[in-house]
């Protein structure tokens, strides 16, 4: 193929200037015809509006490019989606609720992507449809994932009974996203039989997290230290069991000794759930060795919980606690959003900083504002 040299190449250049252009297929990209098939219009090459019954139609179908698309029109914040989201999460409510949702905690570096892509391979293996709502960190920039949990997935992406919806926390406590629990719903009505929810885990209350799944897993590490055992003891609280992650190779004998130690400690502490008993467990994502026994833990968990009616029960108090939690979101943006107190919040600000007010009168002065507005 022939080649030129370029335009600002001097006339008298020497072979100090290599760069040389190469002459491009014949036709435009990658030698497709140029222009448009006559009688196309440029809205034909949009991409298609959907309608709320294409969105419902699509997630029922298990089509995973509209499920996609579905929950983008859930997460977004503008008043024109909000409206169709609703109308679509509406018509998905009743195929919703059918699966085991599975939260997965633990501190950075315990290995939980690791875990949950070998268990969710296995799953899938075994006649499952696993959906994994990987909370990511916010870039404080670009508030947009910058752990990218689908690329550390490859494995389990490449499965085509599983599906992985990666979306960055923004920052929310917890690290779970405002719309999750709708998130959630959209993968059970798509068929998914289990929902795997992986979080931040770097501190924050896991409180949230615990409020939309049924059965809550915290990953540890061995040798994690001291300084990290006040976060662990308040998530253990929350703990349906305990995963010793990496329990292989010289850390074998150190994550034996650590189950012991765990086991040690929930006897003192009172079971996150009525009538079961936390255990601490072991195991190896990277070889697979112990990902069986803490399923058959889970599957367990469900068939003893759901034949005392404690599983029902906790889906019910769930549900309501979405509701009030809705409700003090609402509260929250209408508050903050009203006129009078975003253009007297500046000044109270400033008072406060400088000392001439208490954060008490300040509070005072602002509820005033949106009282008399």
């Amino acid at each position: 193929m022939s080649t030129y040299k370029p335009e600002w190449t001097p006339q008298d250049a020497g072979n100090e200037f290599a760069c040389r252009v190469m002459t491009g297929v014949a036709g435009g990209h990658d030698g497709l015809p140029q222009g448009r098939p006559e009688g196309q219009t440029a809205a034909a090459v949009k991409r298609k509006k959907l309608t709320v019954e294409d969105y419902v139609q699509g997630v029922l179908a298990g089509d995973r490019v509209l499920l996609s698309r579905a929950i983008t029109l859930i997460e977004s914040n503008a008043p024109a989606h909000m409206d169709m989201a609703q109308q679509v999460l509406q018509q998905l409510l009743p195929y919703a609720g059918k699966s085991l949702r599975v939260g997965i905690t633990g501190v950075p570096g315990a290995g939980k992507s690791t875990f949950i892509e070998a268990l969710g391979c296995r799953l899938c293996r075994t006649g499952h449809k696993v959906a994994v709502l990987a909370v990511d960190p916010s870039s404080s920039v670009t508030k947009g994932s910058i752990l990218g949990d689908k690329t550390r997935m490859e494995n389990l992406s490449k499965e085509p009974q599983a599906f992985i919806r990666p979306s960055p926390s923004g920052g929310t406590l917890g690290g779970v996203t405002r719309k999750s629990r709708e998130t959630l719903l959209l993968c059970e009505a798509a068929g998914y039989d289990v929902i795997l929810v992986e979080t931040v885990g770097v501190g924050q209350s896991e409180v949230t997290v615990r409020s939309m799944v049924d059965f809550f897993l915290l990953i540890v590490l061995t040798g994690a230290g001291d300084e990290l055992q006040g976060m662990k003891k308040g998530v253990m609280e929350l703990a349906d069991a305990i995963l010793i992650n990496k329990a292989d190779g010289d850390n074998r004998r150190r994550a034996l000794a650590a189950r012991v130690d765990y086991e040690r400690i929930l006897h003192y502490l009172r079971p996150a759930t009525e009538g079961w008993q936390t255990k601490a467990y072991t195991c190896s994502a990277l070889s697979g060795e112990g990902i069986d026994d803490i399923w058959s833990v889970v599957c367990e968990f469900r068939d003893r919980m759901g034949a005392s009616g404690v599983f029902e029960g906790r889906r019910k108090a769930q549900t309501l606690s979405w509701v009030y939690s809705m409700v003090e979101e609402h509260l929250h943006n209408l508050f903050f959003q009203n006129p009078a107190v975003r253009v007297g919040k500046t000044a109270v600000e400033q008072d406060v900083i400088t000392g001439k007010v208490s954060a008490t009168m300040a509070v005072n002065r602002l509820i005033g504002m949106f009282e008399q507005s």
